[in-house]
């Protein structure tokens, strides 16, 4: 794998929910595709995990069926494997080749409008995960948020008004934040976005497209 120089990491929150599996599905994606890229966040995701396994290890006991073990062992044995290689030379991360079928080839892309493709991966109602391709120097439309964005780089990188984003970082976006994503010039812009409320768009047409492309 490609050695990566991540300037832009999850917060303590974000890290804390995937330990605790709170956050919503999309979010877990993200975050597991940062993990299986950042070394710094996947160490202190492992030192929560390990904080909540001491917290449950001092709970009462409970009784438990007799057939629990069983019954668990089956659920594991009928659901997707624990562990993924990435194959040689891919592009995406095993959670993300999870959700996609494959790498990106086996990507289902649908045009959004000046060149910018969506891919809209399935997950629960908590919130939308997609992928985003953004072709060199295009630009997503000047946005805000009603609710949290994050945004993983895979491919290329981006520039707004919170500075540079390359492969492997995360921008993290709020109510607070209005920009305009620019992919740089090279390659190709191709990012993981999950979104829990719809973006706010300043531009009529945005506006307008923007139930049908659910973003």
């Amino acid at each position: 794998m490609t050695t990566m120089t991540i300037q832009h990491h999850l917060t303590d929150d974000l890290l804390m929910g995937y330990a605790a599996g709170t956050l919503p599905e999309a979010f877990s994606l993200v975050v597991a595709v940062h993990l299986s890229l950042c070394d710094d966040c996947r160490a202190r995701s492992e030192a929560y995990e390990a904080v909540g396994g001491s917290l449950l290890g001092a709970l009462e006991t409970a009784d438990l069926a007799e057939d629990s073990l069983q019954a668990t062992l089956r659920r594991i044995a009928a659901g997707p494997p624990t562990e993924r290689v990435r194959k040689a030379g891919g592009l995406f991360p095993a959670p993300l080749q999870d959700y996609v079928g494959g790498d990106l080839a086996a990507v289902r892309w649908r045009p959004v409008g000046m060149g910018v493709r969506q891919a809209i991966l399935r997950t629960d109602r908590g919130a939308s995960a997609r992928l985003l391709y953004i072709p060199a120097g295009a630009a997503v439309p000047d946005h805000g948020h009603r609710g949290r964005e994050l945004t993983l780089v895979l491919q290329g990188a981006f520039r707004d008004e919170d500075g540079r984003f390359g492969p492997g970082d995360v921008e993290i976006a709020d109510e607070a934040v209005q920009h305009t994503p620019t992919a740089e010039a090279g390659l190709p812009c191709i990012c993981l976005a999950a979104t829990d409320a719809p973006l706010r768009f300043r531009s009529l047409i945005p506006r307008l497209a923007q139930p049908f492309f659910r973003i």
